[in-house]
């Protein structure tokens, strides 16, 4: 395959050429393998689909002619044309990903200068531009709390066998940066590139059986355990040049970056995950992070071989080197004696032992990550007093840095379980087959004694019970085992009332999770989801904050309350629009309600990969959030393909850290500005999401949408792959509350619709703009509002990724009337919110001002539509047949692969 076209213009022409030449080359090597895999006939026809699709872009002419080169072809050369195509993407995404790197180092060797924009240095040089002391820099660095949460939901299309082949394809390329290397190196580089590729070829994108928990618990700590554990000492050294270059001090580094997954805890929906999964989970994590630590330990102790008679060595270091050789006598006698007089090797070599001692579960092992973290303390502290600062020093603060990060335990393990669940166990612990029924106030005053130890449930041996009392139990032992950093948070789907909450407490002390003073050690987060229940959360937090038996609770966990903020199923319930303002007004309701009761609440912020599930740039989400509602603490799902993109590579996984932590700072000290205007400008939005939500409803409850989205989309084959271990969708289809939010966005990316996003958004806009000073208004508002602004903005992002023609022939597959009744109607709001955010952005074509963006989306589109256009001919097959031939599903399946991997999107 050759380059793609729009080239980049003459300003970005030389940054991007190192892009360009990647792309070429990477292109041809597609190639090669095409034609020798394939044979030349094969690649022929490949590059006949390529020339028409990208010649059908540039004349902006119908479909039809490419169609035709498509239409009733046979499912394996279907299969392989889809392939050819997925695999130009992959290389691409790859390319673009390393010239992400090549350009971070381009403004490294410049940094003193000109550092790159949302980068450590840039932040802190904004924020000392504004007033920022180096004091009230420090006081915010200890309140700071960074905490991506890796979830398992079934949104990543590219098996792990991929990834690592991908890794390879990275390193080939970015040792194409080093100068030093010979032409043969380069072309030995070249070859292990082909060699990856080749064997990616031959490898199936998905497995043939859906994943177990293990299987995804193994697939986030490839993440974990892999890129983000190598890059975290190098996150908090680039803060600390940041600070000492900003402010000329050196400073002392607290904690900042923790880590937490739903892998293994996440029961919501899921019935393979319960009380065995949890400490399956946390074993697993353990055992990778232990891993990792015995392998630097070892490394260490052959990198510190100072001997006694060169350096000074503390008391208590060779004291400690003795009570461990009794600890651990056979460790001791495997180090050899002429290693006796280097001090640090021997002890390194006996912590070694203790850290395997946690993996077999022998004498001798660590009692928690504390003991470990002090003894690396100790030997940090020994090399500086002994002059060894350029000695081994720097390694050894390395390693203390992970293990402050990452203890024992890996990631903190959160739990979420949804209300109704909790509500079925009470109703039979209680007695009362009534007790869903029941109004708030009811339910809390009868549920309060328990939840408060007032009284104590019965035993029982209904199974929803058991289950609920098992995890309580598993809880209460990984406390015990791992610590209470290895426990994150509990939280509760679909909470509605107070009681949701309540009965979680209750339900824990009955599974016997509660500390010697009676507390429960456990912070309980309830999720609000739905647009009524964001609306009514600020009532439900307060009778919760209100209640006697949750304020004791409250007190014990230190004056803190956490709410998590669904950002998907409100989507999916009221779409984009009314979803963004739902959000933002909870945000400064809940705020107002938790001060008012003197208690600190943080947020814990259920984003997803699209813009319609809260996706998106950080910097300009939190820096358009209300005012102090981020105060020091982000913690925000990371899901799916997201994960891939930000955390694969080393160097993109340290950027991502960089630019989470840079938006924190900035919004936590120094916030948008007050505006006078915004009063006015809420009670607009106020406006604009009522009629944005009834123009979305007017759509997704129409008598037939069900059947025409079953039909339109191909969610069908989504809900057949082996994505992930959850079911695709709660119950029956009865609508669309009913469907998982991820599968909901996939299937309409998949048909390039891309609706979630956008739909309502121009009945509102066009509605607003009719009324007196209404247009003027929105203009204001789209200057000067960041909320806004950044709604307008990635609306705009995925217009330009939607293709109308395209998801016209999608929609032909629901039959004459469905089509003729649903698709005007999506199509004339297209139409309409692409008019108004153009207006409104005083532009004349979208994402007119990212243009390297624009270009990007431009030139993988001709090659997402021979892909779209396999997928329609194939899904009409396929559906044609009932729905049950296993060929021409697991063609459809490359597909969905395929344009995921060209529209860089799932869910």
């Amino acid at each position: 395959m050759n380059s793609l076209p729009n080239q980049p213009d003459s300003e970005r022409e030389s940054a991007d050429a190192p892009l360009r030449e990647n792309v070429r080359r990477l292109g041809a090597t597609v190639g090669e393998v095409l034609k020798e895999q394939g044979g030349t006939a094969f690649f022929d026809q490949v590059e006949a689909l390529r020339r028409a699709a990208v010649q059908r872009r540039e004349a902006d002419t119908s479909l039809d002619q490419l169609a035709e080169l498509l239409g009733g072809i046979a499912v394996p050369q279907a299969e392989a044309l889809t392939h050819a195509f997925s695999t130009y993407f992959q290389v691409v995404n790859i390319a673009e990903r390393v010239h992400r790197i090549r350009r971070r180092r381009d403004y490294q060797r410049q940094s003193a200068s000109k550092p790159q924009p949302d980068s450590l240095l840039d932040t802190l040089r904004r924020l000392k531009a504004s007033g920022v002391s180096l004091r009230e820099l420090m006081l915010w660095l200890g309140r700071l709390d960074v905490e991506p949460v890796f979830t398992a939901h079934p949104t990543e299309a590219v098996r792990r066998s991929i990834l690592e082949k991908e890794q390879e394809i990275v390193r080939c390329l970015v040792n194409e940066f080093d100068p030093t290397l010979t032409p043969a190196e380069h072309r030995a580089d070249w070859g292990r590139l082909r060699m990856a590729l080749t064997a990616a070829w031959q490898t199936s994108e998905t497995a043939t059986m859906k994943p177990s928990v293990h299987d995804e618990v193994e697939h986030v700590g490839f993440y974990l355990a892999g890129p983000i554990y190598n890059i975290v000492p190098v996150f908090y050294e680039a803060l600390e040049h940041a600070v000492q270059e900003t402010y000329g001090s050196e400073i002392t580094m607290p904690r900042i970056l923790r880590f937490a997954s739903w892998v293994g805890g996440d029961m919501d929906g899921n019935p393979a995950v319960g009380a065995d999964t949890i400490r399956a989970a946390m074993r697993a994590q353990r055992a990778q992070v232990l891993d990792r630590y015995v392998e630097e330990v070892g490394g260490l102790a052959r990198l510190l071989s100072q001997t006694r008679d060169r350096v000074d060595v503390p008391a208590e270091l060779m004291r400690r080197i003795e009570h461990y050789r009794t600890l651990l006598p056979q460790a001791a006698a495997a180090i050899r004696p002429r290693h006796a007089d280097m001090p640090y090797r021997v002890f390194l070599s006996l912590v070694r032992a203790r850290l395997r001692a946690i993996l077999r579960e022998t004498e001798g092992a660590y009692a928690n990550a504390d003991e470990f973290r002090a003894d690396i303390q100790l030997v940090s502290d020994s090399l500086l007093a002994g002059k060894g600062l350029n000695a081994g020093w720097f390694a050894v603060r390395r390693l203390g840095w992970r293990a402050r990060s990452f203890g024992f335990h890996l990631a903190r393990l959160d739990c979420r379980q949804d209300s109704r669940v909790h509500a079925e166990a009470i109703a039979a612990l209680i007695g009362d087959a009534e007790w869903a029924g029941l109004d708030a106030k009811t339910q809390s005053e009868r549920i309060g004694p328990y939840a408060g130890q007032e009284r104590t449930f019965e035993k029982s041996t209904d199974a929803t019970v058991v289950r609920c009392c098992d995890v309580f139990s598993a809880l209460a032992q990984a406390l015990q085992d791992y610590g209470r950093d290895a426990v994150g948070i509990y939280i509760i789907s679909m909470a509605k009332r107070a009681a949701d909450v309540l009965s979680v407490l209750a339900l824990a002390r009955h599974g016997g999770l509660s500390d010697a003073e009676g507390h429960v050690p456990l912070d309980i987060a309830p999720l609000f989801e739905t647009i009524d229940d964001l609306a009514a959360g600020p009532e439900t937090l307060r009778a919760l904050l209100s209640d006697p038996v949750y304020q004791r609770h409250v007190r014990a966990r230190g004056n803190r309350q956490i709410v998590m903020l669904g950002y998907s199923d409100s989507s999916k319930d009221g779409g984009t629009v009314a979803s963004r303002w739902s959000l933002q007004r909870a945000q400064v309701e809940l705020l107002e309600v938790a001060q008012s009761l003197g208690i600190q609440l943080s947020f814990f912020h259920g984003r997803g990969g699209s813009a319609s599930r809260g996706g998106g740039k950080i910097g300009p989400a939190l820096m358009s959030s209300p005012r102090g509602s981020v105060a020091g603490c982000l913690r925000v799902t990371e899901q799916g393909e997201v994960i891939h993109r930000k955390y694969a590579i080393r160097a993109l996984a340290l950027r991502s850290l960089e630019q989470m932590t840079g938006a924190s700072l900035r919004a936590s000290l120094r916030p948008r500005l007050a505006e006078p205007r915004e009063p006015l400008w809420r009670a607009d939005m106020v406006t604009l999401s009522d009629q944005s939500r009834a123009a979305y409803r007017e759509l997704v409850d129409a008598p037939g949408f069900v059947d025409y989205f079953r039909s339109a989309t191909p969610i069908d084959v989504i809900e057949s792959m082996t994505l992930g271990s959850r079911p695709s969708r709660r119950g029956s289809m009865q609508g669309v509350e009913s469907l998982r939010a991820i599968p909901w966005v996939f299937a309409w990316t998949q048909c390039r619709a891309i609706l979630t996003s956008w739909y309502g958004l121009g009945s509102a806009l066009e509605q607003f703009a009719s009324t007196p000073g209404g247009e003027r208004q929105l203009m204001e508002m789209a200057e000067d509002w960041a909320f806004f602004r950044v709604m307008l903005d990635d609306v705009d992002m995925v217009l330009a990724k939607c293709d109308l023609q395209i998801a016209e022939r999608y929609s032909l597959l629901a039959g004459p009337e469905l089509h003729a009744y649903f698709f005007p109607m999506i199509h004339a709001e297209f139409e309409r919110t692409r008019h108004w955010v153009l207006k409104l952005r005083g532009e004349d074509r979208l994402l007119a001002s990212e243009p390297r963006l624009a270009n990007l989306i431009e030139r993988r589109n001709p090659y997402v539509d021979p892909i779209s256009l396999i997928q329609l001919d194939l899904l009409a097959r396929w559906r044609a047949g009932g729905s049950s031939d296993p060929t021409l599903l697991r063609a459809l399946v490359a597909s969905v692969n395929g344009i995921a991997q060209g529209l860089q999107n799932t869910g």
